[in-house]
């Protein structure tokens, strides 16, 4: 019996800590498409924003051990657009952290969403 309740613990963690950080970006969500898709390929990232006078800036990072881009677009609280996308040109092979994090006024985070995404390298690529 205690052999077969041993891997629910780890399991109860990774369950908690997936609705907690759900539940902290409530105020952001995001989309990335494709999500999975032959190299090179163009990754479109949206990413939805509910609207708040302390919402000042937004970071989109797209990243693998090999590739980084990244956006940062200011907002102007309230008045920002509800929906900001980024689009990342041929990207190459690999598997993708896609990360969006909101800032507030004084520069500390308000929320963060994460993504992956597949891109399939073909031929050469490494």
């Amino acid at each position: 019996m205690t052999h077969k309740a041993s891997w629910l613990i780890p399991f109860s963690v990774l369950l908690v800590t997936g609705i907690t950080a759900a539940d902290a970006g409530e105020c952001l969500t995001m989309k990335v498409s494709p999500r999975q898709a032959l190299a090179p390929v163009n990754l479109l990232v949206s990413v939805r924003i509910e609207p708040s006078a302390d919402n000042r800036a937004l970071t989109i990072v797209a990243e693998t051990s090999d590739f980084y881009r990244s956006s940062q677009i200011q907002l102007e609280g309230d008045r920002a657009p509800r929906v900001v996308s980024v689009e990342y040109p041929n990207v190459p092979g690999g598997e993708y952290n896609v990360t969006g994090v909101l800032v507030n006024s004084m520069g500390q985070e308000r929320a963060t969403v994460r993504q992956t995404a597949h891109v399939v390298p073909i031929g050469g690529e490494p």
